[in-house]
């Protein structure tokens, strides 16, 4: 069977073709910006990419075109499948009925963490030798792929509560049909397609309301949003986590079930965000069948996510991380958690405000708030439709704003010194910088 995937070069996408192509099928696909690494992921598993949405693209006669939500109305690739009535599917719906349809689905919903804590999922089955497949938006360091599928009956899957499709409106997890559902946590996001946090709690019932009577679901217990959900309705045995009542970490990293000692978690990670998505994966695979002492064992061995203060280097006595947070709740936490390990070292926080959600400027009042730990904030406000001077006016003469990426790299290395922690934070390239930082700090 032969698909042809418009919009391949996103993670989520790219994904799926990673494993339509593992699992046997002939795989082709086309995107507008094709670029690495996720092009070069691809081509290295022998996936034809084609530049653009040309209609000449019709002669290559899938059985089927699999189609990305970057893909809207107006599309010339898309028209001409519309028109000639052709058959289509989106991503998530094909990904459900060919390769899910018999896996236990374990997914990973909510507004942060997902990335982390499905990696950390999938890789405590790995550990317990259960050979899980998985799809994750991000490389795993300890797998060093994306995704893959095998012949386990697990499957780990990053659920994402983004829309399928221009003509399938629900939220992506609504498809996978999860008999372990983990809700990490639920704020305000995508302003882009949903108007307020009410209409992002009804996809996540949504999620809850496919999740079976002989499943889990597994929840936030400090989360607000989260109780409302549930509340609406739920026919599954909930765990939660962060709660005295269900599973809960101290201070000393010492996790607890309902009071009980399971065991100390040791580890390399920072943040208070990510112990919370250590409870939230460690509760998910002992529903799978994992021991919490061998689940712990096999998060003293989990390497981070690409892209999750990920190191990119450090030139005369500066380190420079490179990190996805891009909603102000991860930028705090992101912040906080380089600030707990380097101490009083100063911290410069360089922003690309990336996301459909930032660029509308729905978060911009919260923004200086989440760079309070930073000690000097740097913001790449090209082709913003607000103003972001005055959005971190707050800061004072902490908040650098520039319109031009150079002149943002230059305003960086000019006050960089030795010592000095330099954490980038975009959910996209970020026009290279942190190469182009490195060598001018050279």
């Amino acid at each position: 069977m032969h698909i042809h995937i418009l919009g391949i070069c996103g993670t989520f996408m790219g994904g799926i073709a990673a494993i339509a192509k593992q699992a046997g099928y002939r795989v082709t696909g086309c995107d507008a910006n094709v670029y690495p690494p996720m092009s070069t992921q691809l081509e290295a598993q022998g996936i034809e990419l084609i530049e653009g949405f040309g209609v000449a693209q019709l002669a290559l006669n899938p059985d089927v075109f699999v189609i990305g939500n970057v893909v809207s109305r107006g599309n010339p690739l898309m028209e001409e499948i519309l028109n000639r009535n052709l058959p289509y599917a989106s991503g998530p719906q094909w990904l459900a009925d060919t390769l899910l349809r018999d896996k236990w689905v374990l997914g990973v919903a909510g507004t942060h963490g997902k990335t982390t804590t499905t990696s950390m999922l999938a890789w405590i089955l790995e550990y317990a030798g259960l050979n899980p497949g998985f799809l994750i938006g991000g490389v795993p360091q300890n797998f060093g792929i994306s995704a893959r599928i095998t012949e386990s009956p697990f499957f780990v899957i990053e659920a994402d509560e983004y829309d399928t499709a221009f003509f399938d409106k629900r939220s992506k997890f609504v498809h996978y049909h999860p008999r372990t559902a983990i809700l990490n946590n639920l704020e305000f996001d995508h302003a882009d397609i949903f108007a307020d946090l009410a209409a992002i709690e009804t996809q996540f019932h949504h999620l809850v309301r496919t999740v079976p009577s002989n499943g889990l679901v597994v929840s936030n217990g400090r989360e607000e949003s989260l109780q409302c959900v549930i509340q609406r309705g739920c026919w599954t045995p909930v765990e939660a986590f962060g709660s005295n009542d269900g599973w809960n970490i101290d201070d000393d990293n010492l996790v607890t079930l309902n009071g009980v000692a399971q065991g100390s978690l040791q580890w390399e990670l920072m943040g208070e965000h990510n112990r919370m998505n250590a409870l939230a994966a460690l509760a998910a695979a002992r529903h799978a069948g994992v021991p919490v002492a061998q689940g712990l064992a096999a998060l003293a061995e989990f390497k981070n996510v690409k892209r999750r203060m990920e190191v990119r280097g450090t030139v005369n006595g500066i380190t420079v991380y490179d990190d996805f947070a891009h909603h102000p709740t991860a930028i705090d936490t992101t912040v906080a958690g380089l600030r707990h390990k380097v101490g009083k070292a100063r911290i410069l926080a360089v922003l690309e405000p990336r996301s459909n959600t930032m660029k509308l400027g729905v978060m911009k009042a919260a923004l200086p708030a989440s760079l309070k730990d930073a000690d000097l904030t740097f913001c790449y406000a090209g082709n913003l439709g607000w103003d972001a001077r005055g959005a971190l006016a707050p800061l004072g003469d902490k908040a650098i704003v520039k319109d031009d990426l150079q002149e943002l790299i230059e305003a960086i290395a000019n006050v960089a010194k030795s010592g000095d922690q330099i954490l980038v934070m975009s959910n996209g390239g970020f026009g290279g910088i942190h190469e182009k930082l490195l060598k001018k700090l050279a």
